[in-house]
């Protein structure tokens, strides 16, 4: 395929090295919308749906008026062993955020100075307000991976110092981020966590300050049309874009990794195979079915994520398993556990007032998922 780009599903998608959706839109959106009026909210969507992607072309966007700080908690088991270790952590990851920004010596001096020992949150308290005064521009964090530690109280502390100090910069009397963004596929504002065997489970509340993130990352035909109209210009495969990205959309309903998938089967499998030995031939209705149905049939690491929280939890897998099998309809209140798992996994959509699957290729993928285990019970 010499050096043109490819279709991406692991990792972070690169504009130079991948074929791409333009999702600029939606980051100016959140620029505007969020930003721009000094937001602290949660970016929660289902795993491969284009988080991490989004946060770094939102970070791109955002260097033009912020000193940005992107950090992840990724691998970060040891800042939450003690509080200490928590700050320091949190410091040393900016610190090195701060390298990609121009930033006066001043505040860069702060923030290299010592946490304090004894009072680790309150020195982390007091370094933030006088990074933030020193800083000539409005300073944003933005913190991928952010439930990797979520069900963590020293994380949960941190959550509420920034809670703390949002009010307190809004009744004028501190300085502090202009705005906070968490990125992962928890919302932060409504997790269950229990901490201890034997306690109560409990809802974190330091997050509730956070505004309700309502854009539409999902992938729309016309992105899905922009992004093959430039691979079309590479390889020249006399495909009808506009058909095949419709075709494309009513299996994925624009679920970021599936959308990827089919494309990249296509490009790298379908095409030069036996049944369809040209890519003219594979880029058709029969060659975009043959994708979805190696798709279907996995592995894939969205299927296997999926298999593991249908198991995990029992009344998502109640009721998905009814919806499929007894045609039962349930109302769709986002405050009921069921909803707000599958929601939140992004297995199921609001159709008309219901529940409902996803898109198509879920369906499929959960038919057979409870028929194999229907066999298995059987046996």
């Amino acid at each position: 395929m010499g050096n043109r780009k490819r279709f991406q599903t692991t990792g972070i998608c690169v504009p130079r090295l991948h074929y791409m959706v333009d999702v600029s839109n939606v980051v100016e959106q959140i620029a505007r919308d969020y930003v721009e009026n000094g937001e602290y909210f949660t970016i929660n969507r289902a795993r491969q749906f284009g988080k991490t992607t989004t946060m770094e072309q939102l970070c791109v966007r955002l260097k033009r008026d912020y000193i940005v700080l992107p950090i992840s908690f990724e691998a970060a088991d040891d800042c939450f062993v003690s509080l200490y270790a928590f700050a320091r952590g949190l410091t040393n990851k900016v610190e090195v955020a701060l390298e990609e920004n121009e930033v006066p010596e001043e505040a860069a001096d702060i923030w290299r100075e010592p946490i304090s020992v004894e009072l680790p949150l309150d020195s982390l308290n007091r370094k933030i307000t006088r990074f933030c005064r020193a800083c000539k521009r409005p300073v944003v964090l933005m913190v991928d991976e952010v439930d990797k530690s979520a069900d963590n109280q020293i994380f949960l502390s941190f959550l509420g110092l920034l809670r703390e100090k949002y009010l307190a910069q809004a009744a004028g009397r501190d300085r502090s981020f202009r705005s906070v963004i968490l990125a992962g596929v928890y919302d932060i504002k409504n997790l269950k966590l229990k901490f201890r065997s034997g306690e109560e489970p409990k809802y974190n509340s330091p997050w509730n300050i956070a505004a309700d993130f309502t854009v539409d990352m999902s992938f729309s035909r016309e992105g899905i049309a922009g992004m093959l109209s430039e691979y079309e210009k590479d390889c020249h495969t006399g495909m009808d874009v506009e058909g095949i990205a419709d075709l494309i959309y009513s299996y994925t309903k624009g679920y970021p990794y599936l959308v990827s998938y089919v494309c990249k089967c296509v490009d790298e499998k379908i095409a030069g195979s036996e049944e369809f030995p040209a890519p003219g031939a594979a880029w058709t209705k029969n060659g975009i079915l043959a994708a979805v149905r190696q798709l279907v049939k996995g592995p894939n690491m969205l299927y296997d994520d999926m298999v593991k929280h249908v198991e995990e939890y029992p009344e998502l897998h109640g009721m998905l398993g009814n919806i499929l099998f007894g045609g039962q309809d349930y109302p769709y209140h986002e405050y009921d556990r069921s909803v707000s798992i599958g929601k939140m996994f992004g297995f199921i959509v609001n159709r008309n007032g219901s529940v409902a699957v996803a898109n198509r290729i879920f369906e499929s993928q959960l038919y057979d998922y409870f028929l194999a285990e229907e066999t298995r019970d059987i046996s």
